[in-house]
C-alpha cells in the first residue's frame, strides 16, 4: 500500500502528534510499503528523512496556535500529491490537513482516515475570543471530521471529547506507541546528559515533559510543589519542553519561591537525551486533562519511570493507583498528599510496573494501523464512500459565511453596550 500521511504540525515543530506522524512514516516506510508526508511549509525545515515529505505555502500562525498553516486549495499541491497514486490518505489533523485529503480524495477516490489526537475545544478557546467564533470554528471541524471515512481516536476519552464537539458519528481507539526502546539508559548517557545541573544525590527528581503551557496542569503541579516544600521536602522540579506560556510559569516559579529547586531546559530534540531524563528521574509530573493520550507516560513507563496523574483523564487510562501508576485529586493539596505518602523504593516498583504494562512501541501501533488499512481498502468501493454533501471549498465558504456573520453579531453587541454606556 502507499499512504500518504498529512498533519498541520510537523518538525522542526515539537509536539506529540508530529511526533507520531514521523514514527508512522519511518516505520511504514520501513517495513511495510510506501509513504509521502504532506506538511505545511516552515522556514529553515530540513527533510532528511527516509521518506519523502511535501512541503506546501502556508500562513505563519504560529502565534496562535504554536504552528504554521497550510494553504490547503492550492492546485500544484493536489497534483503532486495525485500523482503519486495514494491508496490511502491518513490525516492526523480536523483542520486544514484535513482539507487537503478531501481535496485529494475528490481527484484520487482514496478513502480518508483521521486521527483525532488532540482536545480542539480547548485550543480554539485559546486562539478565538468570543462564544460566537468559537462555536462557528468547533462547527468548522466537526463537519470536516464528519466528513471522512473513518475516525480514529487516541484513546477512550478522546472519543468522548470528540463527541461533545457535536461529532456523531462512529470512532475506534488506535493507540498511539513510543520510539524510545524499552529500557533504562546507559549511565554514561545519563551522566552527560544531566551532569551540568544541580542535582544532589540523595533528592528526589520530579520530571516534566510537554509543551509549557498552563492547560497542562502545571499551576496545579507548582502549587502543590510549593506545599511539598512547606512539608519540609527538598526535591529538584525538571521542566523539558517549551512553549507560550513559558515566561509566565517561570515567573510563576520565582512567586512560589521555588527558583532554587526548578530545571527548566527548554527543548529537547534528541531522542536519547530525553530518554536519558527519564532515567535520571524518580516521577514523572503530569497532571493535565487536556492532553488525550500523554505519550509522554508511555515514554517514561518504557524507562522504568511511573507517572502521577489526574484520575479520571485521558493520561491516566489504564493507570491503577499504587500499582502502575499514582492517580490525585485535580488539587494541590492530593499532589502533595501523594508525593509524601510514597517512598521512592515503591516508586521502583512501580515504574517497573508501568514499563511491564503500559509500553507500546511505535512499530506495533503502527502494525496495527496497517491493519486497518488493509481492512478499509478491502471494503471499499463506490457505494460504501461516505456521502458527502458540500466539497472542501464548499464547506469553507460556508465556515467563513458563518464567522462573519458570528463576527457581525460581535460587533453589533460592543456598539450596544457603548450605546447604553453615559458620556464622559
Amino acid at each position: 500500500m502507499n499512504i500518504c500521511l498529512m498533519n498541520d504540525s510537523f518538525p522542526p515543530v515539537i509536539d506529540g502528534v508530529a511526533n507520531a506522524v514521523v514514527n508512522y512514516a519511518e516505520v511504514i516506510q520501513r517495513e511495510l510499503g510506501s509513504c509521502v508526508v504532506a506538511t505545511p511549509e516552515y522556514p529553515g525545515a530540513e527533510d532528511s528523512y527516509s521518506f519523502p515529505v511535501l512541503r506546501y505555502p502556508s500562513l505563519n500562525t504560529e502565534k496562535l496556535v504554536g504552528y504554521r498553516t497550510g494553504l490547503p486549495f492550492e492546485i500544484s499541491t493536489l497534483y503532486k500529491l495525485a500523482s503519486g497514486k495514494p491508496d490511502l490518505i491518513h490525516t492526523h489533523c480536523p483542520a486544514t490537513s484535513a482539507l487537503l485529503a478531501r481535496s485529494l480524495r475528490d481527484v484520487t477516490g482514496a478513502p480518508v482516515v483521521l486521527t483525532y489526537h488532540t482536545k480542539f475545544d480547548i485550543d480554539i478557546q485559546n486562539a478565538l475570543r468570543g462564544k460566537l467564533l468559537q462555536e462557528a470554528a468547533i462547527k468548522a471541524l466537526t463537519a470536516n471530521v464528519d466528513a471522512c471515512d473513518e475516525v480514529w481516536v487516541v484513546s477512550w476519552g478522546a472519543g468522548k471529547n470528540l463527541e461533545s464537539l457535536g461529532y456523531r458519528g462512529p470512532w475506534r481507539v488506535m493507540e498511539n506507541g513510543v520510539d524510545l526502546p524499552r529500557g533504562r539508559a546507559e549511565e554514561a548517557s545519563v551522566r552527560e546528559t544531566v551532569g551540568g545541573y544541580d542535582l544532589p544525590s540523595g533528592l528526589p527528581v520530579f520530571l516534566f515533559v510537554g509543551r509549557l503551557m498552563w492547560y497542562k496542569g502545571i499551576r496545579l503541579l507548582l502549587d502543590g510543589l510549593r506545599r511539598f516544600r512547606e512539608r519540609g521536602r527538598d526535591f529538584r522540579m525538571v521542566f523539558v519542553g517549551s512553549g507560550g506560556d513559558e515566561q509566565e510559569i517561570r515567573d510563576y516559579v520565582e512567586e512560589c519561591s521555588l527558583g532554587a529547586e526548578t530545571v527548566f531546559t527548554g527543548a529537547i530534540r534528541s531522542r536519547e537525551a530525553l530518554r536519558a531524563w527519564y532515567s535520571r528521574a524518580d516521577l514523572l509530573l503530569f497532571p493535565s486533562t487536556f492532553d488525550t493520550n500523554g505519550l509522554v507516560v508511555r515514554e517514561a513507563a518504557a524507562c522504568a519511570l511511573p507517572a502521577l496523574l489526574i484520575s479520571g483523564s485521558c493520561a491516566a487510562e489504564g493507570i491503577l493507583d499504587g500499582q502502575n501508576g499514582l492517580l490525585i485529586s485535580e488539587d494541590p493539596e492530593s499532589l502533595c498528599e501523594k508525593l509524601l505518602s510514597v517512598p521512592g523504593e515503591r516508586l521502583r516498583e512501580i515504574g517497573e510496573r508501568a514499563q511491564s504494562e503500559l509500553y507500546l512501541s511505535w512499530e506495533e501501533s503502527v502494525h496495527r494501523a496497517w491493519e486497518r488499512y488493509g481492512e478499509i481498502l478491502e471494503a471499499w468501493s463506490g457505494s460504501q464512500k461516505k456521502k458527502r454533501l458540500l466539497t472542501p471549498v464548499e464547506d469553507v465558504t460556508e465556515t467563513m459565511l458563518e464567522l462573519r456573520e458570528a463576527l457581525d453579531k460581535v460587533r453589533v453587541k460592543v456598539l450596544e453596550k457603548r450605546h447604553r454606556s453615559p458620556v464622559q
